[in-house]
């Protein structure tokens, strides 16, 4: 069996997001540039199903430009045995996205498309979802369990009430949390390695997709600064400064 896993390349979780002075997007000048956090989660578990002995290949893959295969060669050094750049200048929305991903996996026909539940610079949680219902297979979002018995998988969901745990067959989705599981640390040795095993560059035109960006963003704004606080003397103040503010 086959494990497909999508990743993306964002802004590192450590570095501090600035927005250019003209609001017209975020300063990536110098900035570092990883994996999203949710996808390496995702690439951790679908290695460790391989180890397990229960999938022969693990496939990692991604859109966007050449800059994206530092993060695709960081998954083949993770342990991937190979990597799919899917070419595209642009930002793609996440239905696009999820429509490459359906050509991928026709071509490839994995038994399993592990993903990230979101990306954290647009939080959209949407491609996992997008993907499934194109495909026609079955989905499991926000796993914090994930375990494979043949044909079936039985996943432990985080849901607003606690833990939920589902039963789906295979082939399916499943997006993960950060609960899953820790990433390991990828080793000098195993970076030399990765630069040898095969990295295939595919453009969206060869797979018969067409960039559909209905949504514009037209302007970005940093976070107000927080005002500062008071002091007060007791209950009763501070009831009344709150209704004052108009927030009781």
């Amino acid at each position: 069996m086959k494990i497909m896993v999508g990743i993306k390349r964002v802004v590192d979780y450590n570095v501090r997001i600035r927005v250019k002075s003209d609001g017209s997007g975020i300063d990536t000048d110098g900035v570092k540039m990883s994996i999203n956090p949710f996808d390496e989660i995702a690439l951790e578990q679908a290695l460790r199903i391989r180890e397990a002995g229960q999938a022969e290949e693990v496939i990692v893959i991604t859109v966007g430009g050449s800059e994206c295969q530092q993060q695709l060669r960081t998954g083949l050094a993770m342990g991937a045995d190979r990597a799919i750049q899917v070419d595209a200048d642009n930002s793609l929305q996440p239905l696009t996205v999820a429509r490459t991903f359906l050509k991928l996996v026709e071509k490839e026909q994995p038994g399993l498309v592990i993903l990230g539940k979101q990306a954290i610079d647009g939080d959209n949680s949407q491609t996992g979802q997008m993907l499934a219902a194109l495909w026609g297979r079955p989905q499991a979002t926000f796993a914090s369990g994930l375990e494979l018995s043949g044909d079936t998988a039985t996943v432990i969901r985080e849901v607003d009430a606690g833990l939920e745990t589902i039963e789906i067959d295979l082939p399916a989705v499943v997006t993960v949390d950060l609960r899953l599981n820790e990433p390991r640390f990828v080793k000098l040795p195993d970076i030399m390695k990765a630069k040898r095993k095969p990295l295939e560059v595919i453009s969206l035109d060869d797979l018969g997709v067409t960039a559909q960006n209905d949504l514009q963003v037209s302007h970005y704004a940093p976070p107000a600064v927080r005002e500062k606080g008071i002091m007060v003397e007791d209950t009763a103040q501070l009831v009344a400064e709150l209704k004052n503010r108009g927030l009781v």
